[in-house]
Order: structure tokens, then C-alpha cells, then sequence
């Protein structure tokens, strides 16, 4: 098999269709066809599923194009390396949970690798899919948090999916809430005085166990709840309901405006917070910038 080959599986997996994957590879419908069955017939596997609609991963073509990804990513990088500035062509993708940080170091990333022609992706997702991601090569980095609740069944999923854990810093969890709150000249807040409000998290899809929440405490018994996918809307209920959330502390107003405003939470506790990836790969440069960013906006923490 070749890089050409490797490339023609992305391509067609992130596009989802043959002829449009020949149109943005500049070859023709049937030379993209014969390409991937002659891949297909070497591995000895069916990569995609055909149907009137297109085509679809089957679950051995996932395990392949993870593969494939690194494989890709790990020429770019040599030709980075040893081939200079001319072969820079920035492709990266990182998937997170919902953090102004995380995106605060992405945007410092795309500034910096400003050029003619680049693909970019940032992913505010479950933390399931954040996993996932990474482990097919999606994502060159994901985001989380490890805590005393959540650290011994996450480990095992990432030792699963051949992934390592490594801390950037550690926070004391805090309580997003409006500046107009009734608790909002408080020093600090307890449970107890948050239990009248709502408290607002992230919906985990097919994966809501605790394990995989986004929110430190969520085994708490509240008696008011509300789940949301993104964080445009949680904020906003957060100022339009006296609703909270549970978090990290660290906040951006860029991102998450002059509204909101962090307290701290009086409890025992603490968050990891930290990067996943692949146990076997190498950083691109890309990635290295992007660890070195999120330092950067944490380091107050």
C-alpha cells in the first residue's frame, strides 16, 4: 500500500461520498474506486459500506483508518522536519471538553501557523467521543479531567484504547454563576446554599454514567437539573435562570463574556485537568504548541 492510498480512506471517510472524494482528490470516480478495493483486497478487510446514499466506516475500517491517520501524520512530520517550511501544510485536530482554555490555545495555535492553506478542528464534544476521537486518530489531542471519583474506570478506558493521560494542572473545582446571583458576593459557596438554583450540565449522550461527566460532583443529589449540549446555551441559562455549573475556575471573557463569574466551591476535592493521546506517537509541532498554550492560559491556576 502506499501514502496515496492511505489518504484516498481519509478522504472518503470524512467526506462520506465516492464521487465527491474523487472531485477534492482531482481523480476520477472509477480510479478512486479501484483504489480502495485494491487496499481493501490487501488488508483483506471492507473498509466501507456502500449504499445508494454513499458510503459508511464499517467497525474493522475504523480500527484502519486510525491506522491510516497516524501514519499520514507521523510523513507529515518527517517532512516537516527534514524538508522545512516548504512542506508545512497545518493539519490538526484537537477534541475537548467544554473549556475556554482549550480554546484560547487553539486559536493561539492557528495565529501561529497562519499560512495559505490549512485544516483546522476543534471539537466541544462528549467526553466519550473525545476518546474516541483521539483512539481513531481524529484528534491528535483530547481534553478531560481525572478525579478520585471518575480516575479508576477512565484509566481503564484509555489503557483500553491505547491512550495515556498527562496533567497540565490541577484546580480546585468552582461554581460558574451570573454577577447578579444572590450568592454572587459570596467568597466561596457551599452545596448547600447552590441547592435552591438549577444546576445546568452537559448532556453525555448514550454515555451519561457519572464517569464520563463533565462536571466534578455529579453524583451529588440535586433537585433541580438541567442537561445541555453546548456551552453558549448553558451559559446563558446560567444568566437568564440563577443557574450554576461546576468547573475548573478558570474563566476568559472573550469567550465566556462579563457576565459570568467564578467562586469557589467549598468542597474536598480536586480536578486533573490534562491531555490525552496516543501512547505511541509523537506530538507535531502543532500539538506541542497547543500543550504549551493551554500552560500558558492556566498557569494562574
Amino acid at each position: 500500500m502506499t501514502l496515496q492510498q492511505l489518504k484516498y480512506l481519509v478522504t472518503v471517510a470524512e467526506i462520506g461520498n465516492i464521487t465527491e472524494s474523487a472531485e477534492h482528490l482531482y481523480i476520477s470516480q472509477p480510479s478512486l474506486t479501484a483504489a480502495i478495493h485494491a487496499i481493501e483486497k490487501e488488508l483483506q478487510v471492507t473498509v466501507f459500506a456502500r449504499s445508494n446514499k454513499g458510503v459508511c466506516v464499517t467497525r474493522e475500517g475504523e480500527e484502519v483508518l486510525a491506522y491510516a491517520r497516524q501514519v499520514l501524520e507521523q510523513a507529515q512530520l518527517m517532512e516537516e522536519k527534514f524538508c522545512g517550511e516548504n512542506a508545512r501544510n497545518p493539519r490538526f485536530s484537537v477534541s475537548c471538553q467544554h473549556y475556554s482554555f482549550a480554546v484560547n490555545a487553539f486559536a493561539d495555535v492557528v495565529r501561529k501557523y497562519e499560512s495559505a492553506r490549512y485544516d483546522f478542528t476543534l471539537r466541544e464534544t462528549q467526553t466519550y467521543e473525545i476518546i474516541e476521537d483521539v483512539s481513531l486518530g481524529k484528534s491528535e489531542i483530547g481534553v478531560i479531567y481525572l478525579s478520585d471519583k471518575n480516575e479508576e474506570v477512565l484509566s481503564k478506558v484509555l489503557k483500553k484504547h491505547e491512550l495515556v493521560f498527562e496533567e497540565l494542572f490541577v484546580a480546585s473545582p468552582h461554581v460558574f454563576i451570573s454577577k447578579k446571583h444572590p450568592l454572587a458576593k459570596n467568597e466561596s459557596v457551599t452545596l448547600e446554599e447552590l441547592e435552591p438554583y438549577p444546576y445546568l450540565s452537559f448532556e453525555q449522550g448514550e454515555h451519561n454514567s457519572f464517569y464520563y461527566a463533565e462536571e466534578i460532583l455529579s453524583t451529588f443529589d440535586r433537585s433541580k437539573n438541567i442537561k445541555v449540549r453546548d456551552r453558549a446555551t448553558l451559559f446563558n441559562l446560567v444568566i437568564g435562570l440563577n443557574g450554576y455549573t461546576v468547573s475548573s475556575g478558570v474563566l476568559d471573557t472573550k469567550f465566556n463574556g462579563l457576565n459570568i463569574i467564578a467562586k469557589p466551591l467549598v468542597v474536598d476535592e480536586t480536578m486533573h485537568i490534562g491531555i490525552i493521546r496516543s501512547k505511541n506517537r509523537v506530538l507535531s509541532r502543532y500539538g506541542e504548541t497547543y500543550v504549551e498554550a493551554i500552560r500558558k492560559y492556566t498557569s494562574i491556576v
